[in-house]
């Protein structure tokens, strides 16, 4: 057994013990564990000390050892993580963008343009008779149909209450048919088509896989949207080899609305400026590396821009997309890695 409490010695004991002819106080027992053991001490007293207040020791429990969490991609929700189903998530829901969605809304743009692209392109697939015109309405459904149902089936996927990803689809699906087909045929409006065109583009994917892995949130749509003006640019790129047609068949076009030299300015405005924004709008939230990299991304395109489109935007359109346009994509994905930090 261990030695006594500090506080007390054999010297006081025996004074106490003393003492104790004159006192009528009973003694108490003073309970205190020993160091390192479960066995109790006492010592004598001729007052009466309060109960002990501190618990005899209790087996140690060690600490259960948490899992560690699997690593995670900061994407646009924050909530991806690299394992088998999240990675299947996602291809699912880029098939479902990609080849489906865009699919049925190129196809059908194709079809609805075959007059002016028999005037600027006569050896597309459409107007040179290379697929008839039964072919070409089963394809539009055929990607229409799989592009929404692989929507609602990444909705069940993610347990989602509401078919967020369902009415994503079906909203761009029908931005995309009034873009092209009449009566409405926002492509006849140089503004509101391009940036109808740059919003499927850019922010429709985005807010997909926002809903799929996250919540899609008012200050994304916002961000989106504006980003979407850049996509606007992008877009008149694809206006200065159709001139001749969109002319011959009343579309203003910005090419055709504002004359070839102001138009490819307003072109590079749209798509530098914007960018540009957004990298000042990353600075200000307080996340200056991500804003410094969406910068470094804005110089080549700048660039390309001066190199090829300005000289010639209608010569040199596809080789300027070629070189530009990775680093605009880049740039997008830069932007969601920074917004969900």
């Amino acid at each position: 057994m261990s030695g006594p409490l500090p506080f007390a010695d054999s010297s006081s004991s025996a004074s106490s013990a003393s003492s104790s002819s004159v006192s009528s106080s009973p003694p108490c027992l003073i309970y205190g564990p020993s160091a390192g053991a479960t066995e109790e001490i006492f010592l004598l007293y001729d007052h009466p000390l309060p109960p002990p207040t501190l618990p005899l020791p209790t087996k140690k429990h060690k600490p259960k050892k948490r899992g560690r969490k699997p690593k995670s991609l900061p994407s646009s929700s924050g909530n991806f993580h690299w394992n088998v189903e999240d990675v299947a998530k996602a291809i699912v829901c880029m098939i479902m963008s990609g080849p489906c969605l865009t699919g049925y809304t190129q196809t059908m743009n194709d079809w609805y343009d075959r007059e002016i692209d028999a005037i600027n392109e006569p050896y597309r697939p459409i107007p040179s008779g290379a697929i008839s015109e039964g072919e070409v309405i089963t394809q539009i459904w055929v990607f229409l149909l799989a592009g929404l149902g692989l929507a609602g089936l990444l909705d069940v996927w993610a347990g989602h209450k509401s078919p967020d990803i369902f009415y994503l689809a079906v909203g761009g699906s029908l931005i995309s048919y009034i873009y092209s087909a009449p009566p409405l045929k926002l492509k006849q409006n140089g503004w509101i088509g391009n940036f109808a065109l740059g919003a499927s583009y850019i922010s429709l994917p985005w807010w997909a896989g926002q809903a799929l892995f996250g919540t899609l949130t008012p200050d994304i749509i916002v961000l989106t949207l504006l980003y979407s003006i850049a996509g606007l640019g992008i877009a008149i790129v694809n206006d200065f080899k159709s001139i001749e047609g969109d002319r011959a068949l009343g579309l203003q076009s910005l090419p055709v609305a504002f004359g070839v030299e102001t138009a490819k300015w307003i072109c590079v405005a749209a798509i530098d400026i914007t960018q540009l924004s957004v990298a000042g709008y990353l600075l200000g939230d307080d996340k200056p590396f991500y804003a410094l990299a969406l910068l470094g991304l804005i110089l080549p395109q700048v660039y390309f821009q001066f190199e090829y489109f300005l000289k010639d935007p209608v010569k040199y359109d596809v080789k300027y997309q070629a070189s530009a346009q990775p680093f605009l994509i880049l740039g997008l994905l830069v932007t969601a890695l920074g917004v969900s930090h």
